[in-house]
């Protein structure tokens, strides 16, 4: 997210957080769904997308387009959030898209959260994400956006709808059907980013030879918590080619513990 984004989406988000905040008695769920819809439609209509994030257009002109536009068929929680965010300044077209697609997955966050079920959503997703990726088929089916959109999202009924929780459910089909053309694992990947920052936590996505107890867990965790100066949340990965130690990564850092990479470095150095 570069700079001109991130000033851009602070003041969408902010919209947002008022629209969502408790008082005001809002579907967070359905709003998600609203700002996805608007997003689609604003991904279908090149004149469209090109005069909602026009910069040399004012502010309030943008916003007023965005009003007729969808006055009556969506509420006016989303028309205000919808409005601050075409109100922006974005540096390309697609940006005030992947706003609005970010803002709703920030709201279905929301109501899992309200619900308890923000820690559960976030596992699921990982889990579903490891599953699509041991799987040539399931990639092919879901991550082929040639296909039919209503077949894929049945797909991910069928996989998740029986224990996953709603929001779960939610995120896997617009990781599936969302704007853009963005493939399902990096949309995913994304959206398990913003789980993440939305329990002011990071993810660590941990390699083993073998199932970790709960102690073993539980002390990395603590660990890696101390280590990065806040809370993270690890994700166990069973891996029998790493043979023992662990491999843990945090964003685009790396740090591999186990025997294997350290049985390869050992033949480097040899050969070298």
């Amino acid at each position: 997210m570069d700079a001109t984004f991130r000033r851009a989406y602070h003041e969408a988000e902010q919209a947002l957080a008022q629209a969502l905040a408790p008082e005001r008695g809002a579907d967070a769920a359905r709003l998600g769904e609203d700002l996805w819809a608007v997003a689609r439609a604003v991904d279908a209509s090149p004149s469209l997308r090109r005069n909602l994030a026009d910069p040399s257009r004012e502010a309030a002109d943008k916003a007023g387009l965005a009003q007729r536009l969808l006055s009556g068929k969506v509420g006016d929680d989303v028309l205000g959030v919808v409005g601050v965010t075409v109100g922006q300044r974005w540096a390309q077209p697609g940006d005030v898209i992947g706003a609005l697609e970010r803002l709703g997955v920030e709201a279905v966050l929301t109501h899992a959260q309200r619900n308890g079920r923000l820690a559960q959503v976030e596992d699921e997703l990982f889990r579903f994400g490891r599953v699509v990726a041991s799987s040539s088929e399931l990639q092919g089916a879901l991550g082929d956006r040639r296909a039919d959109a209503a077949a894929r999202s049945t797909l991910v009924d069928r996989l998740l709808s029986v224990k996953a929780a709603p929001e779960s459910v939610r995120l896997a089909k617009q990781a599936v059907s969302g704007t853009r053309g963005r493939r399902f694992d990096h949309a995913l990947e994304a959206f398990l980013e913003q789980a993440a920052a939305h329990q002011d936590q990071v993810t660590a996505t941990v390699t083993s030879a073998v199932q970790l107890s709960q102690e073993q867990h539980d002390r990395l965790a603590r660990a890696l918590s101390t280590q990065y100066g806040r809370q993270v949340h690890t994700q166990v990965v069973i891996d029998e080619d790493v043979v023992g130690g662990i491999r843990v990564e945090i964003g685009d850092e790396v740090i591999d513990g186990t025997v294997s990479h350290r049985l390869a470095e050992a033949h480097r150095l040899l050969t070298s």
